[in-house]
């Protein structure tokens, strides 16, 4: 496999941070997830970067971890679903050796984002509606940008992350 580095690409609950530990660990290969990374930087979750400090400062401090990681090689990065939404980490992105676009359809995200006591805690809500409508409506924003980014789109509808991650590999080693 001749890539450096895989970034992952999507909207939340769709399996970046289980699919980036599972490719890591068959590749041999250092994990981050970029969230987690803007969390520690901050000092407190995402959720409350947004009600101190306001989305601006959370995506310039985004932009700066994007920058970093995509600089990294051997490391799969589960970037978070926004990510994608400012130039200059679309460009960082593209840096990277492979993206990976995980899809899921709307139903699949609700159900997986209800199933996670933890997003409610520390994903703030994206518009006034949340739930099912904010799922859609941010999706279909975001949807053109993660088409541009990705070399390589997964539906994970119905999948288990070994059936992901194992499909990944077999595409990533195809393109070698």
């Amino acid at each position: 496999m001749e890539v450096e580095s895989i970034a992952l690409i999507g909207y939340r609950g769709t399996g970046k941070t289980t699919i980036a530990q599972r490719l890591a660990g068959a590749l041999g290969w250092d994990w981050v997830d970029a969230d987690v990374e803007v969390e520690l930087r901050a000092g407190k979750s995402i959720a409350a970067i947004f009600a101190d400090d306001g989305e601006l400062a959370f995506r310039d401090l985004e932009a700066a971890v994007v920058a970093e990681l995509c600089g990294r090689t051997r490391t799969v990065i589960a970037l978070g679903g926004g990510a994608i939404l400012r130039e200059e980490n679309r460009r960082a992105i593209g840096g990277c050796g492979a993206v990976v676009w995980l899809r899921a359809s709307v139903d699949a995200i609700e159900q997986r984002m209800a199933a996670d006591p933890a997003t409610a805690a520390r994903r703030p809500n994206l518009t006034a509606a949340g739930g099912r409508t904010e799922i859609e409506r941010v999706l279909a924003q975001r949807t053109p940008h993660y088409r541009a980014c990705a070399t390589l789109v997964v539906d994970t509808d119905a999948k288990d992350p070994a059936e992901i991650s194992g499909e990944i590999l077999a595409a990533l080693n195809d393109h070698a």
